[in-house]
């Protein structure tokens, strides 16, 4: 190991490819190398999945740690932390960072950090007051909100000191996803779809709170003035067959296509004329970052910190989460506008391009990490663990940030 480079693992605990697994990996290619040797924590089955999609000098070590009765597990992750000399304990979601946040802290890891990515609109009961996300909160010393709106539910209903929360904005590759992206022939043909049917796509995880079922009723009601409107649904999730049961009883099974999981997301974004994101709650919805930057026309609930980048009529167009009727008739209007179509879709790319970039929120990380880990060091005891960046070239970066 490089004495010299601050050591950061990030963890995850998710068993899927989700928006904050792509966070993630946005972190992974772009964080500098220069200053950081990195390594991924997460459960077997992520790992096997996104295996490809991390860079080959990023230490991957598969760990599941999903139940506080896993002890060994927790044992092992203490064990990988000490022997690898964290630093920097990067947890993403409130579930990875309630058991690694605090084996982080007993195990000495200078600075533990914590993105949240959404709102858990989910909880109920005792879970609902945030009582525990406030004791898991004492071994967590910063808080990366990925949007204003995530910052505030952060700051007012879990109630984190506003001190330890800093907005990171989720940035978006503008390069993968651009507006020149052609459609590949076989996409449409494979799904029987024709050439100049009109086409919705929805990019997202197949879980409740994504919002599919709602989609599903809109689509029937626009069904009746475009007979031939498909939609194309992006993504896996644990409520798959739920979905298509739903869609075989409402008689769209010729016209709902379920693709699964698909790691060329611009070649489906492409195929769309337009992209729908009907989520119940959210973070800031990194699919609509992209749909903006490949100047797709876009309809979005006007939940968390979508409406930071979805901005209505401007944009892309916002509706109220669960209503049918109007997401129904935002349908309507953007399938028969081809010119309403392009101009929201150039403003979008026009948005993500000046403030929603990868290389701004990897900038912004670092220079999160550089302040926290700085600030450990002069706060730690003279008996503490701090030789990562002896003599190195990262102390004089951190000096500047």
């Amino acid at each position: 190991m490089t004495p010299n480079l601050i050591s950061v693992a990030l963890f995850s605990n998710e068993l899927s490819l989700g928006g904050a697994e792509q966070h993630i990996l946005t972190l992974l290619r772009g964080l500098d190398r220069s200053c950081f040797r990195l390594q991924l924590i997460c459960a077997p089955e992520l790992a096997a999945q996104i295996n490809e999609m991390v860079p080959a000098d990023v230490t991957l070590i598969p760990l599941e740690l999903r139940r506080a009765t896993q002890l060994s597990a927790a044992t092992r992750l203490g064990h990988v932390l000490k022997s690898r000399r964290v630093d920097i304990l990067h947890s993403h979601l409130f579930y990875a960072s309630l058991f690694a946040s605090p084996i982080g802290k007993l195990c000495g890891v200078p600075v533990v950090v914590e993105t949240p990515h959404v709102r858990e609109a989910w909880r109920r009961g005792w879970k609902a007051c945030y009582a525990i996300d406030r004791v898991v909160g004492r071994f967590v010393d910063h808080y990366i909100a990925v949007s204003s709106a995530n910052a505030e539910y952060l700051i007012r209903e879990k109630r984190i000191p506003a001190s330890k929360v800093t907005v990171i904005h989720n940035g978006c590759n503008v390069c993968r996803f651009h507006p020149a992206h052609s459609v590949p022939v076989s996409l449409k043909t494979s799904l029987g779809i024709g050439h100049h049917d009109p086409v919705l796509v929805v990019v997202a995880r197949l879980e409740v709170q994504k919002g599919h079922e709602v989609l599903f009723e809109a689509l029937k009601i626009v069904r009746q003035d475009y007979p031939r409107l498909h939609l194309v649904c992006v993504g896996e999730g644990s409520i798959r067959d739920q979905l298509q049961a739903r869609v075989l009883a409402l008689g769209l099974k010729d016209w709902v296509h379920f693709v699964g999981f698909q790691s060329a997301v611009a070649d489906w974004l492409a195929l769309g004329d337009v992209i729908v994101l009907p989520s119940l709650w959210e973070g800031l919805p990194i699919v609509a970052l992209e749909a903006l930057a490949a100047a797709k026309p876009l309809i979005a609930t006007s939940v968390d910190g979508t409406p930071e980048i979805v901005i209505h009529e401007e944009t892309g167009l916002t509706i109220p989460p669960g209503d049918v009727v109007q997401l129904a008739n935002a349908i309507r209007e953007l399938i028969s506008d081809p010119e309403i179509r392009s101009r929201l879709g150039h403003r979008g790319r026009d948005l993500v391009l000046k403030h929603f970039t990868e290389e701004a929120q990897v900038r912004k990380t670092q220079e999160l990490y550089h302040r926290a880990y700085e600030r450990a060091r002069r706060t730690a005891a003279p008996s503490g663990r701090f030789d990562s960046l002896e003599d190195g070239n990262c102390e004089t970066a951190a000096s500047q940030v």
